[in-house]
């Protein structure tokens, strides 16, 4: 994706609802329940001599005959009933594509710092879905992110490019290179000194189908989808974005934001409604794996 109307198809698909993402008729495996419990904290050393390592995070089931499992609200919370707890998964994509590099040296920013530093100041624990590609130009950002325990970092593709055609206009990975996309992105965040990382994947776009969820599954990673879009990208209308979040949340929901200050100006002010307003409404923030973990 080089001109930047391209630019533009990729972000609104990143902020869409899912309904191309099984466009050709293939079905998504259906969740199961969690293979291991939310992630608790180590023993500390006076209690133990030899504290044992964090639980690894909460993954989902891999659907028949190996298929990468797919997680969403509407799926895993259809059956809980009125009573469910009241918490909600923001997430936040760190989208770059693997040619904006280019773009970056000529100052546009793929990044937002403020963004961060308001969900540190207003305690709001969260899930970055980041391109291998954001991390490699924004190293000491992504250890920032993964090092702090208020966050997580997933995985959104190396490259941003589509593991489904057609998906908005985006480029498509070739099948056989559909896995070494996802591992290259799980590289740049080690080599940037990120911990706080995740076995989890988000389709650039949401665009996926039973090729894609094939040839992943051997990555062993839990594809996560969103119910709740939040319309930041190219938003220039701050109340209007958090009016379709505050609108669109229910228990159990997963909002898709976005990370890229060139691509979605007003998120971080929009969020200075829908934080207070959601926990004035008895909303509890979580991160995915919280949620994952919960199902």
């Amino acid at each position: 994706m080089i001109a930047a109307a391209v630019l533009g198809t990729v972000l609104t698909g990143c902020g869409t609802d899912g309904a191309d993402r099984a466009g050709d008729g293939s079905s998504a495996p259906q969740p199961h329940r969690s293979t291991s419990a939310p992630v608790s904290p180590p023993l500390s050393p006076s209690a133990s001599p030899a504290s044992p390592a964090p639980a690894a995070p909460p993954t989902v089931a891999a659907g028949p005959g190996g298929l990468t499992p797919v997680f969403e609200r509407a799926r895993a919370h259809r059956n809980r009933g009125a009573g469910q707890e009241k918490v909600v998964a923001l997430t936040f994509d760190a989208d770059m594509t693997a040619d904006q590099g280019p773009r970056a040296a000529r100052g546009e920013h793929f990044d937002n710092p403020e963004l961060i530093a308001s969900l540190r100041r207003w305690k709001v624990p969260s899930t970055v879905f980041m391109t291998g590609r954001w991390a490699e130009e924004y190293p000491a950002q992504t250890r920032s992110i993964g090092t702090d325990p208020l966050f997580e970092i997933a995985n959104h593709s190396y490259s941003h490019h589509a593991f489904k055609s057609p998906c908005y206009g985006l480029p498509t990975v070739a099948p056989d290179a559909m896995r070494a996309d996802v591992d290259r992105a799980f590289a740049a965040f080690r080599k940037a000194g990120a911990r706080n990382v995740v076995p989890y994947f988000r389709f650039p776009g949401g665009c996926y189908d039973d090729r894609a969820l094939r040839t992943l599954g051997p990555a062993k990673v839990t594809a996560v989808q969103w119910d709740v879009v939040s319309g930041d990208a190219f938003a220039t209308d701050a109340d209007a974005v958090a009016e379709q979040v505050l609108a669109g949340v229910k228990p159990g929901s997963l909002v898709v934001m976005h990370c890229t200050r060139s691509a979605a100006p007003v998120t971080e002010k929009a969020l200075r409604r829908v934080v207070p307003e959601l926990r004035k409404k008895g909303y509890r923030f979580v991160k995915v794996s919280e949620l994952i973990g919960r199902s």
